[in-house]
């Protein structure tokens, strides 16, 4: 088992990791859309999950992995009435690549966030 943790995305805000690897996965933190030092966090959902898949590139970079490796995404929506901006937004970050995907109503999301996402990727290798 191997801890990934990379600057370039958020610190974990409790005792758990940004990510593990094990047994050919990587297995990320659930990413809420939160910014580096005195950046903005988009107002709006669309917005906001770009932010989110950022921060999930970023780990996956740094566990040598990118967005095409990608398994499997819950997605955490505050609001389903949010989820045609959402799916419009994430069909634009992973164009032609499909994974499996769960996505369930969360009112209360952390920060007062509209999305959070959890995501499982394949380890390179």
């Amino acid at each position: 088992m191997k801890y990934i943790e990379t600057p370039n995305a958020p610190a974990p805000g409790g005792h758990y990791s940004q990510a593990v690897a094990v047994n050919g996965f990587i297995f990320l933190a659930g990413q809420l859309p939160i910014a580096g030092d005195g950046e903005d966090v988009p107002s709006d959902a669309g917005g906001q999950l770009r932010l989110v898949f950022a921060n999930i590139e970023a780990i996956l970079k740094a566990a040598g992995a990118g967005i095409s490796d990608i398994v499997n995404a819950t997605i955490f929506v505050k609001d389903i009435s949010l989820w045609p901006e959402i799916n419009a937004a994430y069909a634009e970050i992973l164009g032609d690549h499909r994974p499996a995907r769960t996505v369930a109503v969360s009112p209360q999301l952390h920060f007062d966030a509209l999305v959070e996402v959890q995501i499982v990727a394949a380890a390179p290798g």
